[in-house]
């Protein structure tokens, strides 16, 4: 049976990536060992490593000016080394989200001044608060760019106007489309969703914005001493690398993000577009807002709910279950999850409709 893979992260990856690495694994290009095992300091990672670098450069059109740093810890350890980093005055905004906006912001208060200048929980996080306006002599404001279990995004509308870096975690939604990466002081993003398997941050940062790290900032966490080391200074998460790698050659390959995006939006709209269509299915997030990475929605009841979980996985749609913040069912849709997928979720709601009316 044919599986369609529905989790939030770690998430699918493409079908022709995981092949390549399998055919990989044992012997990696002739060198009689797996990327697993070889040194991070071998010709053979050093061209992995650079190459996966320059990849997604290219890919997300990075100016020069800009640092691309390859760190381990996940998006939740920059929640700390963002405002050990940027906080040179003392000062940051936050706009909160959903569940990992609150968490980044409640982390920043341990080190300064940083408030929370919006907030959309007063409806559940189910909209991205426009025409924010932000305190003087702010340092950055922190964005979360989709809100992976709520299911929002932020779009052109409401990208935040400010005197200072903006600085945006990009987990979920990396890759899926363009961004403008000069629009932002800081990006990162967590691996396990649109490139790689766990364990792998990618930090992409204004060059002028390194080096002002505070005194007690701890070396591992010092965006400099990354940058400096050509993300080497410690033994990097090697094999993660190297799959990310495969990833960007295949959306290269694919037509870069460009394509990438016109394939995630159709996605959606097929989603979307019969969610609404139903009387038996409803999704609560404002449709300006709607993420293109996860698609949160409910049938009539928690009975129905969770029915339909067992039910779907039963179908090879698993990890469908919606978070316990939001309930029901999430289907997160990125980049590896392929059209087919969607489709096969649509007939499945169809026939779970049709025989739970």
């Amino acid at each position: 049976m044919k599986v369609y893979n529905f989790s939030a992260g770690p998430s699918m990856l493409p079908e022709e990536v995981k092949l390549e690495a399998q055919k990989d694994f044992v012997d990696y290009k002739g060198s009689g060992m797996s990327v697993t095992e070889m040194s991070h300091r071998s010709k053979w990672y050093d061209e992995i490593h650079t190459e996966a670098l320059s990849l997604i450069r290219e890919l997300m059109n990075v100016p020069a000016d800009y640092d691309v740093l390859f760190v381990q810890g996940g998006a939740s350890q920059q929640f700390a080394a963002v405002p050990l980093n940027l906080l040179v005055n003392g000062k940051a905004d936050y706009i909160v989200t959903g569940n990992f906006a609150g968490k980044a912001a409640k982390e920043a208060v341990k080190y300064g001044d940083c408030v929370v200048a919006a907030s959309s929980k007063d409806k559940n996080f189910t909209y991205i608060p426009e025409g924010v306006k932000f305190r003087d002599g702010i340092d950055y404001v922190h964005i979360t760019q989709n809100n992976t279990i709520f299911g929002t995004r932020y779009t052109d509308r409401t990208y935040p106007v400010a005197n200072c870096p903006i600085v945006s975690d990009m987990s979920s939604m990396i890759l899926s489309e363009e961004v403008d990466v000069s629009k932002y002081g800081l990006i990162y993003a967590g691996a396990q969703k649109n490139i790689a398997p766990a364990g792998l941050t990618i930090v992409i940062v204004r060059k002028d914005l390194v080096g002002n790290e505070k005194p007690y900032c701890p070396t591992m966490l010092s965006y400099k001493t990354q940058a400096d080391a050509d993300s080497l200074y410690n033994t990097p998460p090697c094999f993660t690398i190297y799959m990310a790698g495969l990833v960007f050659k295949y959306l290269k390959k694919l037509g870069g993000v460009k394509e990438m995006q016109k394939i995630n939006e159709y996605k959606a709209k097929l989603l979307y577009d019969f969610i609404d269509s139903s009387s038996f299915y409803t999704n609560s997030v404002n449709p300006a807002d709607r993420s293109l990475m996860n698609v949160p929605f409910v049938a009539p009841s928690d009975e129905l709910n969770a029915k339909f979980v067992k039910e779907a996985e039963k179908a090879g749609l698993v990890s469908i279950k919606g978070h316990k913040l939001v309930g029901g069912m999430r289907a997160s849709i990125y980049n590896a999850m392929p059209v087919e997928g969607v489709k096969s979720l649509i007939e499945f709601m169809k026939k779970f409709e049709t025989e739970n009316k």
